[in-house]
């Protein structure tokens, strides 16, 4: 049995663990609330934009526009595929970066020509990995300046990657740009999701459910649909992105919850069985020094 003084000595230290796991759990308490309220707030609007954008596919199903463009004369084995990947800047989060960085390399695993495919990485440990994954064998190319972090995610931050991505899409760098992310079901459930960002699908818009064509009122686009719509989508774009990273950040948010509030179970748990283990070390303490103060009252009577 250990003697007292280590075992006060480890009561104490798991007592400066447990302020540490408990002031993390607060910390993404607030954080997960403060990233749920700005996503709310901007929700409508993109939603309203997502509306328009079909409003004008709807009264010119014929419109030309180079996001819409699914290049379907480049093979399948020749298409060069990015891919953004969302992960945390930090660990203790359980399972978080792991199961997005697993979905991402079943991902590439999935992909016929992965010579083709590019990754955005955001996230230290998505960044960390990928790198040590590339200088070991793998074939993927990882941009080593897209350096963004995950931290309480902007709409700018979100603008600075959409415009990446849509410049190397115009530029024929790159053909399909995915989002690889974890969306949040509910406080207990959260699942890794793909999301198809360029080219942008165009859908059958000009008919109703029934199969009848829609009587569309009449519209005017100035100056033309096609310029319309060249400032419409980058900012869809800006909006899949931002949402993704609040979503992202959300979950990892709430793992980091749950892995500290796990760790402080536990701690509280340890500190209770040492509390126990201590007073019973104090209770044999106690005990042999009444035995040897009798002991030596006793031998000097004799």
């Amino acid at each position: 049995m250990p003697n007292m003084r280590e075992i006060r000595e480890r009561i104490a230290s798991i007592q400066q663990i447990l302020k540490i796991t408990n002031a993390m759990y607060l910390m993404s308490s607030s954080k997960l609330k403060k990233a749920r309220k700005s996503l709310d707030a901007t929700e409508p609007y993109f939603y309203k934009l997502q509306e328009t954008i079909n409003n004008i596919l709807e009264h010119t199903p014929h419109t030309r526009q180079a996001y819409f463009d699914r290049r379907t004369n480049i093979p399948e084995d020749k298409r060069k595929r990015g891919y953004i990947v969302i992960t945390g800047d930090k660990g203790l989060c359980g399972s978080y970066n792991h199961n997005i960085l697993k979905y991402a390399e079943q991902k590439l695993d999935e992909t016929k020509n992965i010579d083709n495919c590019y990754l955005f990485v955001m996230g230290q440990v998505g960044r960390m990995h990928f790198h040590r994954r590339m200088s070991g064998g793998g074939k993927a190319s990882v941009d080593g300046e897209f350096l963004y972090t995950t931290q309480n995610p902007t709409l700018y931050r979100a603008m600075e990657i959409a415009k990446i991505v849509l410049d190397k899409f115009e530029n024929h760098e790159l053909d399909e740009v995915y989002v690889l992310y974890t969306d949040m079901i509910n406080s207990n459930l959260q699942e890794t999701r793909t999301v198809q960002l360029l080219p942008f699908e165009r859908r059958h818009f000009g008919k109703a459910p029934d199969g009848t064509m829609k009587k569309l009122p009449k519209a005017s686009f100035v100056p033309s649909p096609e310029k319309v719509m060249e400032f419409l989508i980058p900012q869809y774009a800006k909006g899949i992105i931002y949402g993704a990273m609040v979503e992202a950040f959300c979950c990892e948010q709430q793992s980091r919850m749950t892995a500290m509030d796990a760790a402080t179970t536990s701690a509280k748990d340890m500190i209770k069985d040492l509390s126990l283990l201590y007073n019973r070390a104090r209770q044999a303490a106690i005990t042999q020094e009444i035995t040897e103060v009798v002991s030596g009252a006793n031998g000097l009577d004799e």
